[in-house]
């Protein structure tokens, strides 16, 4: 009787569990560098903060965590992968090659870490998603077109997502280009709270296919 008893509390536990069980939190880290960690701007505001809150608004249960590190090449991202992506996580954002611009380091030094690092995320069953950046027109239309097409050829070699590069993301919410300058803060180089929202408005659509891609 006691075992009978027992058992039946067992599956009124189990039962009560299941529903939670079911629901899926997927947990998406961001590797980027000062556009990801949010530079020049307070705690919330940032691209990952908004993220979170355009997911939630949407009823969406992903969290993205905020792997951006200001000055970051793609070498080092490619250098904190690991302690990066932690057990919990089911896909990776890729922001990176800012600064491997201002440095004006050669596309196929970009190209040979970028690889690496999504090779290495889909090698772990990750869902993974490029957002590029865009190399301006002073270093030459050759280190322009090679720099611009590396993102696009890791995407399709390794099936990961892609998006416009990120600064066309902000420029798509314009419908007058003085409104740029408006978004951007003093420097000129990193978005502020109303361009990253923006950004993120531009963005935020891929990203839910991103986050229900890791339960399918």
């Amino acid at each position: 009787m006691f075992r009978n008893i027992t058992l039946a509390t067992a599956l009124v536990t189990l039962a009560a569990l299941l529903p939670v069980a079911a629901q899926a939190e997927p947990t998406i880290v961001a590797l980027g560098d000062s556009l990801t960690a949010g530079y020049g701007l307070p705690e919330g505001e940032g691209l990952v903060p908004q993220l979170n809150a355009w997911l939630a608004a949407q009823g969406s249960t992903a969290t993205v965590i905020n792997a951006g590190v200001s000055g970051d090449t793609s070498a080092g991202g490619l250098s904190r992968l690991d302690w990066s992506l932690t057990p919990e996580t089911d896909a990776l954002i890729v922001t990176l090659g800012g600064n491997d611009l201002l440095r004006g380091l050669p596309p196929e030094e970009t190209r040979k870490n970028l690889d690496a690092i999504v090779k290495s995320a889909t090698d772990r069953g990750l869902k993974v998603l490029i957002i590029p950046m865009e190399a301006p027109g002073n270093f030459g239309p050759d280190y322009k077109a090679d720099f611009d097409a590396l993102y696009t050829d890791i995407a399709t070699t390794y099936g990961a997502q892609i998006t416009q590069p990120f600064f066309r993301l902000l420029d798509a919410q314009a419908t007058d280009p003085g409104q740029i300058a408006q978004w951007m803060q003093a420097d000129g180089i990193h978005p502020n709270k109303d361009g990253v929202a923006r950004v993120v408005a531009s963005l935020g659509p891929t990203l839910l296919q991103l986050a229900d891609s890791t339960t399918d």
